[in-house]
């Protein structure tokens, strides 16, 4: 019986051993681990130098506790000639400050000598582009903008309201980084008057951004925007808004050096009241300024 018993074992151990060796237990630790590589989510950073990518928002927001101090100039027209020192004569900026909520939420505020303009915004992103086991292909995020107009009365004598001084932006932000060195972003957007000058000009008008971005160094990056706005949605005289310039990040600086055909800096001015044109000499020189203070203390 008992050498019955230890032929059993024998020939089970014998079949378990067999049965090891066809097993390739290094083979089952990658795929293992090539399993769980697969399922983290891996999320797209720095598809754009910073949350702006010329005039308009870029896809990127701050992160929590995080306040950006911009400041942005615009020059006069290159076409004013020697006289003007080709625009450098002339200038209006924009001061702002953005915060960051929390990584998905920011919002800022700030002022423009160009037309007296007050403006408050939030930006929100719904998606983030991802690869592993949810992949997502871009990035989305909505904005929404108040602006305010503190120019004098035109027309002092008569009844003004203050809700007429008021225009409101509204639009999606979707991108892409297609690889380390080229994103393009695009942007429908939907700019309201409260008040408009004439009785023909609709209080609702719509455009089709388009950006993009593209490296040059590890540092410096070519952008471009372009506003087109829809036929039939357009103000009598504008001409759409195209702006090409230069990222240049620095440390805690970042500065844009661009040219534009648009004076003005918040989305109702240079959407959709943009008159000046390339083809004119209607191109003013800019830049914006970055610099970035970590406001919220991390947690040990």
């Amino acid at each position: 019986m008992q050498l019955k018993l230890s032929l059993l074992l024998t020939g089970c151990a014998m079949s378990f051993m067999a049965f090891a060796q066809d097993v390739d237990l290094d083979k089952i630790a990658q795929e293992e681990q090539q399993k769980e590589t697969q399922n983290k989510i891996n999320y797209t950073e720095g598809t754009f130098h910073t949350t702006r990518l010329i005039n308009g928002h870029s896809i990127e927001n701050l992160g929590a506790g995080i306040l950006d101090m911009k400041i942005s100039h615009r020059f006069g027209q290159l076409n004013g000639g020697f006289y003007q020192l080709f625009g450098l004569d002339n200038a209006s900026m924009r001061w702002g400050l953005d915060y960051g909520i929390t990584p998905r939420l920011m919002v800022g505020l700030g002022r423009s000598t160009y037309q007296k303009q007050y403006d408050a915004f939030f930006k929100y992103k719904i998606l983030r582009q991802s690869e592993g086991e949810h992949a997502m292909p871009l990035s989305l995020s909505v904005m929404s903008s108040i602006m305010l107009n503190s120019l004098k009365w035109e027309d002092p004598n008569r009844k003004n309201y203050f809700t007429s001084r008021l225009y409101y932006a509204f639009q999606i932000l979707a991108a892409r980084k297609f690889s380390e060195g080229t994103s393009l972003q695009i942007m429908p957007t939907m700019i309201h008057y409260n008040l408009v000058r004439n009785a023909t000009d609709k209080n609702d008008l719509f455009a089709l951004g388009i950006g993009g971005r593209q490296r040059i160094t590890k540092r410096v990056s070519i952008n471009a925007e372009y506003y087109y706005q829809l036929p039939g949605y357009k103000m009598a005289g504008t001409s759409n808004s195209f702006s090409l310039g230069f990222d240049i990040e620095t440390g805690g600086h970042v500065f844009q050096l661009h040219f534009t055909n648009s004076p003005g800096m918040t989305e109702r001015t240079f959407v959709s009241e943009t008159f000046g044109t390339w083809p004119q000499g209607d191109i003013l020189f800019g830049f914006n300024i970055s610099r970035l203070f970590s406001i919220k203390k991390n947690k040990q």
